[in-house]
């Protein structure tokens, strides 16, 4: 499947991502230490919703386009940041939602391979001394850049799946990262498709015996046609103390909005593998 940013910001797979990372980084601000974000697959950052490339496929119409307008409930401050980036003009995307959240004393480092995103990636952030723009393969940097200097912190990896291998780059991802940064969070997106590979990924965890994972799905309908994007998960090691409770609150809210009371659709909050 070809997953690019660009014809998908803001649509519903999106908004569950950006909504459970939102989480997750409220979470890391709690600690009066200093922590360290890193994006393996950054993306332009935010995009305009009037592009040639989001009007081709208007997903965001079924996806932040009935989301942004909550103002209360486990929703409230994502969609709350999503209309602070400018929507219903500009959707932001991790590197942004990322970046509202920093505090002075933190950091964040983006990583994206295609020329001409990384050229306009880095040239959105080249005057803010907290974000370093590298122009690198994610595989790499999740080696070369962890861990943090700061000991704490969040790696993001959301390939876009355009390549056969990615659930298990990801496998191996994780299992790399638990070992040498058993403090990192660590949040791994994937499609679901159809159940097979999902399962595949999951079942790779559980053999390498990589610790402390939960996933948290949501479904826009039952997982049957391989032709289409039914839906996502979130797999989140090391996850903060009562993730589990919020993000089964985050994705209860937004079943009934982006759903459509499809058949087969829901969420579901699964440990993987024990602590």
């Amino acid at each position: 499947m070809n997953y690019r940013h660009a014809f998908h910001a803001g649509n519903a797979c999106d908004v569950a991502k950006h909504a459970l990372l939102v989480d997750l980084l409220q979470a890391l601000r709690a600690k009066p230490k200093p922590f360290r974000v890193l994006d393996t697959h950054a993306g332009l950052g935010s995009y305009v919703l009037a592009s040639s490339e989001a009007e081709r496929t208007g997903e965001w119409r079924q996806g932040i386009g009935r989301v942004a307008d909550v103002t209360e409930g486990p929703l409230a401050d994502y969609a709350a940041m999503v209309r602070a980036a400018g929507f219903p003009d500009i959707y932001p995307g991790s590197p942004d939602l990322a970046r509202a959240l920093l505090r002075p004393e933190d950091r964040l480092v983006l990583c994206e391979l295609h020329p001409e995103d990384h050229a306009t990636l880095r040239a959105r952030y080249s005057r803010d001394r907290q974000v370093a723009v590298h122009l690198r393969d994610a595989w790499e940097a999740v080696e070369a850049l962890t861990p943090f200097p700061e000991r704490r912190g969040l790696v993001l990896i959301d390939p876009p799946f355009e390549k056969p291998g990615e659930f298990d780059r990801c496998a191996a991802a994780l299992a790399r990262l638990r070992h040498r940064f058993r403090a990192a969070i660590i949040a791994c997106w994937y499609p679901i498709k159809h159940r097979a590979p999902v399962r595949a990924f999951h079942a790779a965890l559980q053999e390498a015996a990589v610790p402390d994972c939960i996933t948290a799905e949501l479904l826009l309908r039952e997982p049957t046609d391989p032709s289409r994007l039914n839906g996502c998960g979130l797999l989140v090691a090391n996850a903060p103390h009562g993730f589990a409770g919020r993000a089964e609150a985050i994705l209860g809210a937004l079943v009934p909005r982006l759903a459509d009371a499809a058949p087969g659709a829901g969420c579901a909050i699964t440990r993987i593998t024990p602590e």
